[in-house]
């Protein structure tokens, strides 16, 4: 059997890639087409474009590009640790250049997935596989365009031939490529729930559709977003479609970790869309969400890296269950379960950490006398006694004890309280509805998490709402985006002088190869 082995540069055809010591990424990738066989495998190809989504997401590139770039997270250089040539301080002060890893690695990593759902395409796939394969390719038209505010894409004769450069849509183009793409898709996407969550469905596409009406202004004009109001409402009759569906509800009060848990395909009543983690079988590095912020003493033992600010953590209350509590779940073997220590085990880590072993207080690592107290208080460049302590650290995905390797939690990238936000927002925007209907949906979400009812419901508190929910689940970038608040100033970053920042620069290696792609203004 003959094959060829090609480099996937679904965008460019040739990269120049960077690393760094701290994620440790592999941004080589490498396929095996088999040339002139009509029987490759069109479910085994999904499978592929499915899974070349994990580098991205799951707290890695784009993550980064959508959060580490908010007053949401930071990653603090620690003396000598989580340097890396400054890459990560410039995302979050806004300094990034085009010759930044993050910018190059994301572009790849979104491309190569791109170019997998593509490929899916041209091997006979049934009607179903043809359809979550656009759908997957959607995602990264989507995401591309958020980020860099142009899109190369590859089809018909490029597809075929790495010399002809793809070509490259305009915001525009893009926005009409998605409503098209996923309007045309939905009649051949399963009706699936929660616990099929990993595969591309019906309300999958509705919420990727959500999110492209609410910000097709801010893609279109990102200094000055407007809000169509048939947009709007379409954002509305969307949200309207998925909860008639009847698939999901918001987890009920004590339960809002269930969508982030080791078992969450069984647990959750809300997401929509995941990645499929599942040890022994397939999966990217979900438990980064625990090893970018735990300390070296803690169980197991992290990378002490990243972290959030204090004026973030500071908009939950002390009853709102997303801030932090002791989440009971089946693979937590330490004894924090078993002997009932029940220390808290998931949200916002702050103040004296415990080993869930003994009890105890644990100590940092240098000195080793020094309590491991994680400080409000934390400089984007960190030193002297609290350098290993400095931050306060959040973690959303309970930690999968049961197992070695591959974690179990699937990554979420889309929720039903998500859905039901931002037809809240929609209608404030103008949408169908009032606003007593918007303040009863967030108050809904309120009720269940334990925090108080608003008394009403404007924008900003809205902007605040979904800082709460959504943390961490890589839409804040976007958010402040559209609600014209990410060139402001927050902790460790003063005001952006220019709003070239609000979109990412093209990749130099990327921009030598491709003769179609023009650098943003501004780089």
């Amino acid at each position: 059997m003959k094959f060829r082995t090609i480099l996937y540069m679904a965008l460019a055809g040739a990269v120049s890639v960077g690393s760094f010591s701290c994620t440790k990424l592999n941004e080589e990738f490498k396929g095996e087409l088999e040339e002139g066989v009509s029987e490759v495998d069109a479910g085994g190809l999904l499978v592929t474009a499915y899974s070349s989504l994990n580098t991205p997401y799951q707290q890695e590139q784009r993550w980064v590009m959508q959060e580490v770039s908010t007053d949401a997270a930071m990653a603090p250089t620690r003396g000598g640790d989580w340097d890396d040539n400054g890459m990560h301080r410039a995302i979050h002060l806004h300094t990034w250049t085009a010759d930044n890893a993050y910018m190059n690695n994301t572009f790849v990593s979104l491309g190569t997935a791109m170019y997998n759902a593509s490929n899916v395409l041209r091997y006979n796939p049934s009607a179903q596989q043809a359809a979550e394969a656009r759908f997957l390719r959607a995602l990264m038209v989507f995401d591309l365009l958020d980020l860099y505010g142009k899109v190369p894409v590859r089809e018909g004769a490029s597809m075929e031939d790495f010399k002809i450069a793809p070509e490259v849509l305009t915001p525009e183009q893009a926005v009409d490529y998605m409503v098209k793409e996923l309007n045309e898709i939905m009649g051949a996407l399963p009706d699936k729930g929660p616990r099929e969550a990993h595969i591309a469905s019906k309300n999958a596409a509705r919420v990727l559709l959500m999110k492209v009406y609410l910000n097709k202004g801010a893609f279109i004009n990102r200094q000055n977003p407007t809000f169509a109001v048939e947009d709007m409402n379409k954002v509305v009759n969307l949200a309207n479609e998925i909860r008639t569906s009847g698939n999901y509800s918001i987890s009920l009060s004590g339960k809002y970790f269930d969508n982030f848990a080791p078992d969450n395909d069984v647990k959750s009543t809300e997401n929509i869309f995941t990645l499929y983690n599942e040890n022994g079988v397939r999966g990217g590095n979900v438990d980064r969400t625990w090893n970018t912020i735990a300390h070296y003493n803690m169980r197991p033992g992290g990378w002490n890296g990243w972290c959030t600010l204090s004026d973030y953590y500071d908009k939950f209350t002390s009853t709102d269950e997303r801030r932090g509590i002791y989440y009971a779940y089946d693979a937590d073997t330490t004894s924090n379960k078993s002997k009932g220590y029940h220390r808290q085990n998931v949200g916002f880590f702050e103040g004296q950490q415990y080993n869930w072993t003994t009890n105890q207080p644990l100590n940092a690592r240098n000195p080793s006398t020094a309590p491991l107290y994680f400080t409000r208080e934390v400089t984007i460049r960190t030193s002297g006694a609290t350098l290993e302590t400095a931050g306060i650290r959040p973690m959303k995905y309970a930690f999968d004890y049961a197992v070695t390797g591959q974690r179990n939690n699937d990554w979420v990238v889309y929720r039903y309280s998500d859905v039901l936000l931002m037809k809240a927002e929609a209608i404030l925007r103008g949408g169908n509805g009032t606003t007593g209907e918007a303040l009863g949906i967030v108050n809904d979400i309120r009720t269940q998490r334990g925090a108080a009812l608003f008394g009403t419901l404007t924008l900003d508190n809205l902007l605040d709402e979904r800082a709460r929910e959504l943390y961490w689940e890589g839409w804040r970038r976007q958010d402040l985006i559209r609600y014209g608040k990410f060139l402001l100033a927050w902790q460790e970053k003063p005001a952006d002088p220019d709003p070239k920042t609000l979109v990412y620069p093209i990749p130099n290696p990327q921009k030598s190869v491709n003769p179609n792609l023009e650098q943003n203004p501004g780089y």
